[in-house]
């Protein structure tokens, strides 16, 4: 919104004289497994009787197809919806398969340097900032990613996000690691991916001393064997790392990515198209982005930045489609932290249930 003062003149629209289309087409052939089917429905009987719901899905599960009815039912009676998220890149990724599956529906996303868009909104896509611009205008909100940052630290964001849903309006949540403080009337639980294998488990392996070798301008070694193993199979990689610090003076031309990156969302589809043969990144591409037979490498994952959560989010790239259900992800670090066994953990349960 830039820079807002007390002195600024903000206009409220009221929005009442709107009349929406009721020709929305649902175009989407897929099929649904049976524990997807029943997670799907619900979340169609929460929505239905406006009380608040939870999808806890591991990654991979398949957990935007799921929206998919609940969103066509309520474009249909007339409401408008929003599918918010924390992170541009989740939105970048749900555009245009929304554009897709509800092809005669105005769709507008919304996110920081957003272009301008034409028409009036049946369903928004936005960055939980972009929510500070709404108060009481939709009928049915869904936070995807509910537990990123900065969103669940910010209590701000979670204000902006209620007073963006009309007053009475349950705000309903989808996520692969809930927080404890994310407390909903109803849930359900998916543990099994889309295409029925197991999620991919991370192995641990020591780079001792990793950082002091990247300081003096030297990959080490088993990381330089990991990268080269990749780029000589084609095999698109990912690479995280700490801080931005270290992603910046990791010697080599590969590409790298973090948050203020202008050239973020081109990268990506760069990868994705094998146009480059992988990525540095931050935490910033932990969740929100799919990309076929992606193999991932964490520098440092005993670092405080990786959470358990981050962690899970982060393996969960690895695997996801049902031609390359299997993948390497790997933990490089300097001594194996609690968060890491807990990340691994609760891959290894989810794989048993």
């Amino acid at each position: 919104m830039g820079r807002v003062s007390s002195c600024s003149e903000l206009l409220l629209w009221n929005k009442e004289h709107v009349s929406y289309a009721n020709d929305h087409e649902f175009a989407w052939n897929g099929q649904l497994t049976p524990l997807q089917q029943k997670a799907s429905e619900e979340l169609l009987t929460s929505v239905e009787q406006n009380k608040s719901h939870l999808l806890q899905a591991v990654c991979g599960a398949g957990k935007t197809e799921l929206l998919f009815p609940s969103i066509f039912q309520c474009l249909k009676q007339g409401k408008r919806v929003c599918v918010a998220a924390p992170r541009t890149d989740v939105i970048l990724e749900l555009f245009p398969r929304f554009q897709k599956v509800f092809p005669k529906t105005t769709i507008h996303a919304l996110y920081g340097g957003a272009p301008d868009q034409e028409g009036f909104a049946e369903l928004i896509l936005a960055t939980t900032h972009q929510l500070y611009r709404f108060e009481q205008a939709f009928d049915v909100v869904f936070v995807d990613e509910a537990d990123a940052f900065p969103y669940y630290a910010d209590e701000t964001l979670q204000r902006a996000v209620k007073k963006a849903a009309k007053q009475d309006a349950a705000i309903h949540y989808v996520t692969a690691t809930p927080t404890k403080t994310l407390q909903t009337t109803n849930q359900s639980i998916l543990s099994r991916r889309y295409h029925g294998h197991d999620l991919p488990v991370p192995r641990f392996d020591s780079l001792w001393g990793y950082a002091r070798q990247l300081n003096k301008g030297k990959v080490p070694i088993k990381l330089q064997q990991w990268i080269e193993e990749k780029t000589n199979t084609s095999t698109p990689f990912l690479v995280f790392l700490p801080t931005i610090e270290m992603l910046e003076n990791f010697p080599g031309d590969l590409p790298r990515v973090h948050a203020e990156h202008p050239d973020r969302k081109e990268l990506v589809m760069k990868l994705r198209e094998k146009k480059i043969p992988g990525l540095l990144t931050t935490t910033i591409l932990e969740r929100g982005i799919t990309i076929e037979n992606v193999h991932v490498a964490v520098v440092g994952a005993e670092q405080k930045i990786f959470t358990s959560s981050a962690l899970i989010q982060i393996s969960g790239r690895v695997g996801r489609s049902f031609q390359y259900p299997t993948g390497d992800i790997v933990f490089f670090h300097h001594g194996i932290s609690r968060e890491m066994d807990k990340a691994q953990a609760a891959i290894e349960g989810w794989n048993r249930s």
